[in-house]
């Protein structure tokens, strides 16, 4: 493969990581106000933007906080949170397993519902895709990204509460998750999975420590599989 090659990949990736540039940024500012009304300083804000990297894990942490819950329970109510990025990380190793370590470990700190949700569905559209093409690609998705979230953290801690009530800025959260899951609703199995997903942590919401999130993941794979082997009995019927 050229290195020619690897860059037009990149680039591809870069372009299609930016439109969530436009959630990046009001979603890394909110995270920048909550946290120094939390009681965090600035440093103490960005290197917790920084080292955890994942939105949602982030914002859970931070209302546990407020609440002054136990430090075991923060920690293990974002990890709860965050197992979403194991089910992630299995379903990238076929397509990335064989990369070298170094850059697998970078992958695994960018992998985030943005860079997973684009990457997957590039893999599957793009099959001859080798592994140096994929993981052009996934860097790409990521570089637009990142920076932004730094960048707009660094600008919520900064202005705090300064920025009014009335800017809506919690808005783009939903949207950043409707806009991902929606295209890859390609077939009965993700219907299903998605389906029962939402109605199991509707359902499961008053679970301690947010585990109700884990258990609708775990239901809605196995729903999702079922459906799979009953479609696949059916052709095989016929």
């Amino acid at each position: 493969m050229s290195s020619t090659t690897s860059k037009s990949w990149f680039w591809t990736g870069f372009r299609h990581g930016i439109p969530f540039v436009l959630v990046a940024g009001p979603f890394g500012t909110l995270f920048g106000v909550l946290a120094t009304e939390t009681g965090l300083n600035l440093t103490e804000t960005m290197i917790f933007a920084i080292t955890v990297f994942a939105g949602a894990a982030q914002f859970t942490a931070l209302q546990l906080m407020q609440e002054h819950a136990p430090v075991l329970v923060v920690l293990a109510s974002a990890l709860a949170v965050n197992m979403r990025m194991a089910m992630y990380s299995a379903s990238l190793t076929p397509y990335l397993g064989a990369a070298p370590f170094w850059q697998r470990a970078i992958a695994a700190y960018f992998t985030v519902d943005q860079s997973y949700a684009c990457s997957v569905a590039m893999y599957e559209a793009r099959p001859e895709m080798n592994v140096p093409e994929r993981m052009a690609y996934f860097m790409g998705v990521v570089t637009p990204l990142a920076p932004m979230w730094y960048l707009f953290t660094l600008m919520g801690a900064v202005l705090g509460k300064r920025i009014p009530e009335s800017v809506a800025i919690d808005f783009a959260l939903p949207i950043a998750f409707l806009a991902m899951i929606a295209p890859m609703l390609r077939t009965p199995a993700h219907v299903v999975a998605a389906v029962v997903a939402c109605v199991t942590s509707i359902l499961a919401a008053g679970m301690p420590f947010n585990l109700g999130l884990i258990v609708a993941g775990i239901i809605a794979m196995m729903a999702g599989a079922q459906t799979e082997l009953v479609i696949e009995r059916r052709k095989a019927r016929r």
